[in-house]
């Protein structure tokens, strides 16, 4: 049983889990942080382009 319990402690294959568990977390916190303080200027913008591309016509021949 000690063996067993020696073993377990010695493996080291989820701390290279825990580490990818961390970065994607922050990963993700980022693009939250990213979205939050940029998205209300990519709104603006993107309803500025519309108004403005719905005032023209496009004419064919």
């Amino acid at each position: 049983m000690t063996k067993l319990i020696k073993k377990f402690t010695a493996e080291e294959d989820g701390a290279v889990t825990v580490d990818w568990v961390v970065l994607t977390a922050a990963i993700v916190g980022l693009g939250i942080a990213v979205m939050t303080s940029f998205g209300p200027g990519v709104v603006s913008l993107s309803d500025k382009i519309s108004t403005n591309l719905a005032g023209h016509s496009l004419t064919t021949y």
